[in-house]
């Protein structure tokens, strides 16, 4: 494809994805990043980028060797998606940046009503990833199956704190970024799972300038390899790479269950004691085990409206489609 028609099919993306929707877009995938056991890929798909955020990733190495060495800066940026991956990344770094603290906080002091909601995102994205299936036939059984299992038993992981180091961050940014790319795979909660959820969000919030560009690295290096493995599945395996992702978000929903029973315990950067192993119970068996309300209404709403935001989501990307 030559500059002259990636720019034309830019310019007709432009006119369904301007650059400040996209940038809220990104807003919202990384405050989803930020909460282990939600996936910024499951935003992505939802708010209709997904398949565009690919595309635009795996042209990058390409686009480098053909235009940019070569001092062809335009043909580079249109090859690329520039404007459509930079928007997109402010939008996720900016939110990353100042809502890591509000969102720890809200966690810690609603956590039955937070989980509540993104309960209902994802069970209304398992809904949603589900339309986007062409042909049902029993053959997909396998791998609803296979993503939902694998999911569960990667939500049962026991959680160990590592020490960290340089090389530490660079792979655990290389390993969260493949989770963060896949719709129903939690990349947080592969950090948290890694030990290595609140050395990250302690660099961020410290603007450790150093420890983030390598963890920044990390991240690059894993979405350029796992970017083009998952555009070229979705081209020849179109259903059946769509039914593993749906079966990813069903199994991660063992994560989002509102009700938990702590196993484990960690002391956080500010001295405190916090969960660091859960295991999910019932709303009366948490009700007898910690003495506190469960909360069953109020729960019920936020995981309603999690579910009524997705569908206005949805309504939204077709009427914009139908214009």
């Amino acid at each position: 494809m030559t500059p002259e028609s990636q720019a034309q099919d830019a310019t007709e993306t432009a006119r369904t994805h301007h650059p400040f929707t996209v940038f809220l877009r990104g807003v919202a995938m990384g405050a989803a990043d930020i909460v282990p056991g939600v996936s910024g890929g499951t935003i992505a798909f939802i708010t209709g980028i997904y398949f565009r955020l690919l595309e635009a990733i795996g042209a990058v190495p390409q686009a480098v060797f053909r235009y940019l060495l070569r001092g062809r800066v335009k043909a580079f940026w249109q090859a690329c998606d520039g404007t459509f991956l930079l928007s997109l990344l402010a939008g996720i770094l900016g939110s990353i940046a100042t809502l890591a603290s509000a969102i720890s906080y809200i966690l810690a002091e609603y956590p039955i009503l937070v989980w509540s909601f993104f309960f209902g995102l994802i069970v209304a994205s398992v809904w949603h990833v589900g339309r986007q299936v062409r042909h049902y036939v029993p053959a997909l059984i396998l791998p609803l199956l296979l993503g939902t299992v694998f999911a569960w038993w990667v939500t049962t992981l026991p959680a160990s704190p590592v020490a960290p180091s340089s090389l530490i961050f660079f792979g655990a940014g290389a390993l969260a970024i493949c989770a963060m790319i896949l719709p129903g795979i939690s990349g947080s909660f592969i950090l948290v799972l890694l030990g290595m959820y609140v050395p990250v969000l302690d660099a961020i919030r410290a603007l450790e300038f150093g420890t983030i560009l390598i963890f920044g690295a990390g991240c690059l290096v894993g979405l350029l390899s796992v970017a083009r493995l998952i555009t070229w599945a979705f081209r020849r395996f179109h259903d059946t790479v769509l039914t593993l992702l749906i079966g990813f978000m069903v199994g991660a929903l063992n994560k989002v269950w509102p009700w938990k029973e702590t196993l484990s315990w960690r002391t956080n950067s500010a001295g405190e004691q916090v969960p660091l192993n859960e295991a999910s119970v019932g709303p009366l068996g948490y009700a007898e085990m910690t003495g506190q309300d469960p909360q069953v209404l109020l729960a019920a709403l936020c995981a309603g409206a999690g579910l009524l935001l997705v569908l206005v989501v949805e309504w939204a990307g077709s009427r914009r489609d139908a214009a």
